[in-house]
């Protein structure tokens, strides 16, 4: 295809720290004030070995996704790899399982960020649907208005989130020293199937660094930029999510952690540092709650749409859905299209096993990634090749780990998108 008939491209406004935290605001979010009281109700004292295991697998993903953004940088992270190096059948899969999956994920956010918030101001609950309705109406204005407004928003969010959770490890962190050893022994107390049913669940928790591929084509000097950010992100978010756990579970027990549920207004990490340092202490980590939902949620839009934005130009999506504004700073149908699509599941507010169906959905999503990165050439390379064998079993390993009829039920949407992929290609 000639330059003259290249689709317009998205400019290139992102650097290392802005791509960074892109992929910190799509991650510490619902994972680590939701997720892991999920996991501790599942594993016990041992979600800290689950938040590891995840953390490894994530490392895996995380360096395919990124030699792959490197050399490939264009929007639609492992949708544009499954075409490029695989398949068209596989790659319209990896698209279809990332909207699906990612989409509840939003609604989630949404009602997650309402609960909290209507939960600090003592307002009724019946408050939630309407007032998730409003963040993400918002949230796609400001993704409307393009990445660099989009990555001021979002530095502000991840600023106030990590200070959240620095007063709730420095909060907890004295009793854990106190009676930590009571606490986290015995370790082990459930079966290895737990563990790994968990680390499910908490891989879920690190992949919002997929959103710093997804928007590959937005990354100055892609090659240097994506790796760097990928990693560093990993980093620091392995860091935080085992502090958090060890102090979490040091501090008062697995049991106390896990015992509230995934519903939307479970607030696991309220429970802790309630106990621990009163109402006053509640509020400051309901504030960074507040913000790190609405953080996931502006960065699920901005990753929703730029997928969709590709698919759109490959006619897996209707056309309209690839076109740019005036200015090429943002795929304005995309967007809109995926904010109706989230409004809509935030009305139906059934996110019981939203949870679950995202570890089913991304999992796929990124064995379909590792699968892609074993394809690179030698020169295409950055990492060893077994990095790219590790990343694809363990990714199909843990996906069947999660509740059968939740993996059931994302065979037969796969089956189903698949059906959609070859009538609209006939």
């Amino acid at each position: 295809m000639s330059a003259t008939n290249s689709p317009p491209q998205l400019k290139r406004e992102l650097g290392v720290v802005g791509a960074t935290l892109m992929g910190l605001g799509s991650i510490v979010g619902t994972g680590v004030f939701v997720s892991i009281g999920i996991a501790a109700g599942i594993a016990g004292t041992s979600v800290i070995l689950a938040v590891a295991i995840g953390a490894i697998v994530a490392t895996c993903n995380g360096l395919n996704s990124a030699q792959l953004a490197a050399n490939h940088a264009v929007s639609g992270g492992t949708y544009e790899y499954g075409y490029r190096y695989l398949t068209p059948a596989l790659g319209f899969t990896a698209g279809w399982m990332f909207l699906v999956a990612k989409t509840a994920s939003a609604a989630t956010a949404a009602l997650g960020f309402a609960g909290y918030l209507l939960n600090i101001g003592g307002f009724n609950s019946s408050w939630v649907v309407p007032t998730a309705l409003f963040a993400v109406v918002i949230m796609t204005l400001v993704v409307l208005s393009g990445i660099r407004r989009s990555n001021v928003a979002n530095t502000v969010i991840v600023s106030v989130t990590l200070l959240s959770l620095g007063f709730f490890i420095l909060a907890c962190l004295p009793r854990a020293a106190e009676v930590g050893i009571e606490n986290l022994t015995p370790f082990f107390t459930t079966s290895p199937g737990a563990v790994l049913h968990a680390s499910a669940l908490m891989f879920v928790a690190y992949t919002g660094y997929g959103r710093i591929a997804t928007m590959g084509e937005e990354a100055r000097s892609p090659r240097e930029t994506i790796p760097k950010a990928m990693i560093v992100c990993l980093l620091l978010t392995m860091l935080l999510y085992m502090t958090v756990a060890i102090v979490s579970i040091g501090a008062v027990g697995a049991d106390v952690l896990g015992s509230t549920t995934g519903q939307t207004k479970a607030a696991p990490l309220e429970v802790v540092v309630r106990s621990v340092a009163g109402s006053g202490g509640a509020l400051v980590l309901a504030i960074g709650a507040v913000t790190a939902m609405l953080g996931v949620l502006l960065n699920l839009i901005l990753g929703l749409s730029r997928v969709l934005l590709a698919m759109g130009r490959r006619s897996d999506a209707p056309n309209f859905l690839a076109r740019l504004n005036q200015q090429q700073t943002t795929p304005y149908w995309a967007v809109v299209f995926v904010g109706i699509a989230i409004a809509l599941l935030v009305l139906l507010g059934n996110v019981k096993t939203t949870w679950s169906f995202s570890a089913f959905s991304v999992l796929i999503y990124y064995a379909i990634t590792n699968f892609a990165a074993l394809r690179l050439t030698p020169t295409e390379r950055l990492y060893p090749v077994w990095v790219g064998w590790l990343g694809l079993i363990s990714c199909l390993f843990l996906a069947f780990w999660v509740e059968s009829s939740i993996w059931q039920v994302g065979l037969g949407l796969i089956v189903a998108g698949l059906i959609w992929h070859k009538i609209r290609r006939a």
